[in-house]
């Protein structure tokens, strides 16, 4: 017998609760509304949870679909699902009937917990589920069952609370498949495994500075890349979890002032509300350890109003493809170059996180370092621990994005001198009018300067004599009175003539379930118009 075998035990996000239970059994792990479950408590719902699957019928390598708000049950089936050796699904409440349907058959899901706020999106295409074994309603809003099946707790009531025996083999099992959008529409499934989600976590406790004393508010989608994996890392150091239905930022602000909340994490839509909530009331943190966690990068506008009020804000950047956190942007004095500073280091996409393994950027179509220039523009690729198996029952799409042994990001970005990321735009997003080619991000980032601004999206639209030219879709902020003609004199200072946006237009942006900004849409609408222009 080797002494790999008798030593050897895979790496899971499993192994933090069992220290949890014994270390942290009388800390508070769970805060929801009035409720407060120490980890004991937590370690035994989850026993729960597994068992009762298990006495349902699931067994390893099952997949068991969760649509669902950042409520305990969400948090507890990052773990009681793959205690079992299944694999979590994730669904994004946002998607329609039809999408959240492809989901569940796709992902050959046997079983589907279900809030009862989200049953019409299911009763929709009910008939559609053969493959459902088990439904499970959820019943928090209300006691109300729309499913023909128990309720969560009393599911739960029906297995042991005893610890549950550890069902990981390989620590490359599958842990969580998390959907994310492909081509044709149809989304992909990104397999996470364990091994993977065990270090992204301790990676992300590190980078964050995370403790037993960490509080963690659940303002970002746990459905979103397993909650970017801190369902997993604030686990990991014995911190408290603050589950909440909605992200008001209300709400949020008395969460922070009541239970002392030290890191949450947030799309710039929701920062840009709670920085206009607190800074209306001239708030000031109490204490100046809130660390805001942001997955795109924020105007300086937006970062100077969150830190008036005493919070850190860190930019990570990440995709589905690789647990949703891949690099982040803070600052070491080491790094300086001349003319570089710390809010540049902020608007950037910085170093691969501790746990990402390694990252470069290469001519597109090729495999060729670009030189770390901070100018040349090539493809961002990857690979490491935190990167997916693939995508599930896809093995096309798997092998075009793992090219030459790389995880293939799709963005252009350059390499600084420092080793910084920036990226500058999707390949696909690239516009090139003239011979020139012009990133949308650059000329967004300009207009996202000027302080009537909300928000913005720039494309390329069809121009017989250049080819393309940029075009800027622009939402005001509320009491504004921008003009486009203001909007071009702000850019003229600061940007080429040849990127300034020919064409401006102000209105509502689409997005997709998850907040993104869907510029194929406004491209289609474009192209469409283009070609009834010559018809």
């Amino acid at each position: 017998m080797s002494l790999r075998s008798v030593f050897y035990e895979p790496l899971t996000p499993l192994s933090f609760l069992r220290r949890n239970a014994l270390v942290y059994r009388n800390k508070t792990a769970v805060i929801y509304n009035e409720r407060r479950y120490t980890y004991s408590e937590f370690c035994r719902r989850i026993n729960r949870l597994a068992s009762a699957l298990k006495k349902a019928g699931l067994k390893r390598g099952d997949k068991v679909a969760f649509l669902c708000p950042n409520i305990p049950p969400m948090l507890e089936a990052h773990f009681g699902v793959p205690m079992l050796g299944a694999a979590l699904v994730n669904i994004n409440s946002q998607l329609s009937p039809r999408e959240i349907g492809y989901i569940i058959n796709h992902s050959d899901s046997k079983a589907l917990f279900v809030d009862n706020e989200y049953a019409p999106l299911i009763a929709a295409i009910l008939k559609d589920l053969s493959g459902i074994r088990l439904f499970v309603n959820i019943c928090d809003a209300s006691s109300h069952r729309p499913l023909d099946g128990p309720e969560y707790e009393e599911f739960l009531a029906t297995g042991s609370p005893e610890p549950f025996p550890n069902a990981i083999e390989d620590e490359m099992e599958v842990i969580a498949i998390n959907y994310t959008s492909g081509p044709a529409g149809l989304p992909r499934g990104a397999m996470y495994h364990h091994r993977g989600a065990y270090l992204t976590a301790l990676g992300e406790a590190l980078e964050h500075k995370m403790s037993s004393d960490s509080v963690y508010l659940w303002t970002l989608p746990m459905f979103q890349c397993n909650g970017w994996c801190f369902t997993w890392s604030v686990t990991a150091v014995g911190g408290t979890h603050i589950c909440l239905r909605r992200a008001d930022p209300g709400n949020i602000y008395h969460i922070i002032e009541r239970e002392g909340v030290t890191h949450l994490c947030a799309t710039p839509a929701l920062m840009y509300s709670l920085a206009g909530y607190l800074k209306g009331k001239d708030y000031k943190l109490k204490k100046a350890d809130l660390n805001i966690i942001a997955r795109a990068p924020l105007p300086p506008s937006a970062i100077k109003s969150l830190e008036e009020i005493g919070a850190k804000v860190t930019t990570i950047y990440g995709l589905a493809e690789v647990y949703g956190h891949h690099s982040i942007s803070q600052w070491l004095a080491c790094w300086e170059q001349p003319g570089a500073s710390e809010k540049a280091a902020n608007v950037h996409q910085g170093v691969a996180c501790i746990h990402s393994g390694f990252v470069r950027v290469v001519e597109p179509g090729q495999m060729i370092d670009v030189p770390a220039d901070g100018k040349t523009m090539g493809e961002l690729i990857m690979r490491g621990n935190n990167v997916m198996l693939g995508y599930y029952k896809q093995p096309e799409e798997t092998q075009k994005a793992f090219r030459g042994g790389w995880f293939h990001s799709g963005d252009l970005a350059v390499m600084h001198p420092n080793g910084f990321i920036e990226i500058k735009d999707r390949l696909k997003d690239i516009i090139v009018s003239g011979g020139e080619n012009i990133s949308t991000v650059e000329v967004e980032n300009c207009i996202y300067e000027h302080p009537d601004v909300l928000e913005v999206a720039v494309i390329g639209v069809p121009d017989p004599e250049w080819g393309e030219i940029p075009k800027a879709f622009i939402v005001p902020k509320p009491g504004s009175n921008l003009t486009a003609e203001e909007i071009l004199k702000f850019c003229r200072e600061r940007i080429a003539h040849f990127k300034l946006p020919r064409v401006i237009e102000f209105g509502e942006l689409p997005r997709t379930p998850t907040g993104k900004i869907i510029k194929n849409r406004l491209r289609e609408k474009e192209y469409q118009n283009s070609l009834f222009k010559h018809l």
